[in-house]
């Protein structure tokens, strides 16, 4: 597969502020209420600024976030549904798991995406990495290597099929023939990759993707697009064509108190303490989460720019279900993007 080459006729933006809904458990929220919780921020997020709603593509809740046994919808059935609650934020994987699916199949279902979205499909993929996942479900995990390269085959089978092309490849991991891919999509679909591992990650962003979604310490930043930029000079890839959104987590309410206090719930609700944490602790967690009212929140996030990167993909793990707080969050920070 080659160098994907962006055309006036075929170029989408990409995400400058993404939505990202990483958890499904809410207070008082069954099953049965559970789609309307999240169709909810994916509106307000479309109204206040955010260009992208993202939800994760795993089958239990990450250890970061929870036990596994909390709730977790099926991403791509849920992208689907989001479709037809919302009429222009993108949708998409923060990110797929290429281990999960077949690539052709995926290619399909992202195709159907953008279908039923008319034309808002994104494809976030990754290499995968959450074994308990894999060994619940029997799906093979493999080394570290054998995940990249699997990710590398799949995207030389993804990426011609989601170009209206009959891909042949027989690798090492996944073989298709002539492998068709109608109705194709109705726009170009772009490729997010995720991850900020700096010998192969980015190395296949600067050869494959349209975007690079970093999750990474802020020191290390600059080391990581420092890394993307090596990779494009060597590859002969204009640097400007990717877009570098990197994964944040905030607690945005109307005053210091009130994000606080919830933030300080949803860790309680974690198994943490908030009370019993030292000086330093504490510091740490709500920086973590960049807590605070919409003065602080931006201010903080005006900082995070100065790093270089494009924008942000932004999660609300504990308040984003509170009516107006993604709102609230979408409103101070679309300001201060280009």
């Amino acid at each position: 597969m080659g160098i994907v080459v962006l055309t006036e006729e075929t170029e989408r933006p990409m995400t400058k502020l993404g939505y990202q809904i990483p958890n499904f458990t809410y207070p008082d929220v069954g099953p049965d209420g559970l789609f309307d919780a999240v169709a909810r921020q994916a509106q307000e997020a479309e109204t206040s600024g955010f260009d992208t709603v993202l939800v994760m593509d795993h089958f239990f809740q990450l250890p970061m976030l929870g036990e596994p046994d909390r709730y977790m919808i099926e991403a791509y059935t849920l992208l689907a549904g989001l479709a037809r609650e919302t009429s222009a934020v993108r949708l998409g994987a923060l990110v797929t798991g290429n281990t999960y699916r077949h690539p052709a199949v995926l290619a399909k279902v992202v195709t159907a995406l953008d279908i039923v979205s008319n034309g808002r499909a994104q494809l976030g993929i990754g290499a995968g990495w959450y074994e308990l996942e894999h060994d619940a479900f029997g799906i093979a995990f493999g080394t570290f290597t054998d995940r990249f390269e699997k990710l590398e085959e799949a995207l030389q089978i993804i990426l011609p099929m989601l170009r209206d092309e009959r891909p042949t490849v027989s690798g090492t991991h996944y073989r298709v023939k002539e492998a068709i891919n109608q109705p194709p999509p109705i726009n170009r679909i772009p490729i997010m990759i995720g991850g900020s591992g700096e010998k192969k990650t980015l190395r296949i962003v600067a050869q494959y993707a349209d975007e690079s979604n970093l999750i990474c310490a802020p020191e290390d930043v600059p080391r990581k697009l420092e890394a993307l930029d090596a990779h494009c000079a060597r590859l002969g890839r204009d640097r400007s064509e990717i877009t570098v959104s990197w994964q944040r987590t905030a607690c945005i309410a109307p005053t210091m108190e009130m994000a606080e206090a919830e933030l300080g719930a949803y860790l309680d609700g974690q198994g943490i303490d908030v009370a019993s944490l030292d000086d330093g602790q504490r510091a740490a967690v709500f920086t973590r989460f960049n807590c605070g009212d919409p003065d602080t929140v931006g201010e903080r996030f005006a900082r995070d720019l100065e790093l270089g990167v494009d924008g942000f993909t932004i999660n609300l793990p504990a308040n984003g279900h509170l009516p107006g707080r993604v709102t609230l969050l979408g409103e101070t920070v679309a300001q201060l993007i280009d």
